[in-house]
């Protein structure tokens, strides 16, 4: 790997350490810098939203990367997806919730000097990287001089399955869901 003054710094979303934790080896494997940056209004309850940073935390200090936490709360996303709650998984409401996030992250990549950013979201089989990719698109289309986003669709060459095996290997908690309360009642 080079070295560090050489490496191209990226911003990574990520919704959790399971998710992360394969993800954030390829990209240093890339010649990548990795920032952790962590933000999912959409978590519930509070409960699952702080076990998984927690566990993210663990993650972090393991790789000894640097984690970053941006906080909103739930009743700020539920205005964003209002009259969306029905909608299925892989509908209107997640192409919300990924565009939000996603441009928060862009915000906060530019913020730290970011040349690029990418998202954990496509390591999930749930998700759509399409639709990711797509959200991804839009936000670098509506802010000025945003940092390039990486199209990456960890899922690929295994990646959900490394990513499991990471968590049982290092015993980390593994979700029952993908964060939102519209996707407990399926």
């Amino acid at each position: 790997m080079s070295d560090s003054s050489e490496q191209k710094k990226l911003l990574l979303h990520v919704c959790c350490a399971v998710c992360a934790s394969y993800p954030v080896l390829q990209l240093q494997e890339m010649g990548y810098e990795v920032i952790l940056y962590f933000y999912n209004p959409n978590i519930y309850p509070i409960e699952e939203y702080q076990r998984r940073l927690n566990e993210l935390k663990k993650l972090a200090e393991r790789y000894n990367i640097r984690l970053i936490i941006e906080e909103t709360g739930y009743d700020y996303w539920l205005n964003l997806v209002k009259g969306l709650e029905n909608e299925p998984e892989k509908g209107n409401r997640c192409r919300v919730c990924f565009k939000e996030r996603l441009s928060k992250a862009a915000v906060k990549a530019t913020e730290e000097n970011c040349e690029y950013f990418t998202t954990t979201l496509t390591v999930s089989p749930h998700k759509n990287s399409k639709q990711i990719f797509e959200a991804a698109k839009e936000v670098c289309n509506n802010i000025q001089n945003p940092p390039e986003f990486l199209e990456i669709d960890f899922k690929k060459k295994d990646g959900y399955k490394k990513t499991s095996n990471f968590a049982d290997k290092y015993g980390f908690y593994r979700q029952k869901h993908c964060g939102c309360e519209f996707s407990i009642r399926k």
